[in-house]
């Protein structure tokens, strides 16, 4: 695949991954809480947005429903993965 070695560059790392993994966790029980009816509800995705803030914050003054809270907390977990993986191979010395 051509695309495979940006996608390990950017996001090839466990903690990386990991990350991802648990941002797409709280995005999937934010919104199925969000559609329970008790009190806290509207409250679950703020735990989302703040995880992958700042970008995830930024991304919300765009204007929408679900479809953007989605988009905007993908976006800054996307970001901060490549973040996570650049400071994770600078630590180590740039070795995989």
């Amino acid at each position: 695949m051509p695309g495979r070695p940006l996608l390990d560059r950017l996001y090839g790392d466990a903690f990386a991954l990991t990350y991802l993994a648990v941002c797409a966790a709280l995005t999937v029980w934010a919104l199925a809480a969000g559609t329970a009816e008790h009190e806290d509800a509207s409250l679950a995705g703020v735990i989302p947005v703040l995880a992958t803030a700042p970008v995830s914050i930024a991304a919300l003054a765009l204007p929408g429903g679900a479809p953007t809270f989605v988009l905007a907390v993908m976006l800054g977990a996307l970001v901060n993965a490549a973040a996570i993986t650049w400071c994770s191979r600078r630590l180590r010395g740039g070795k995989r």
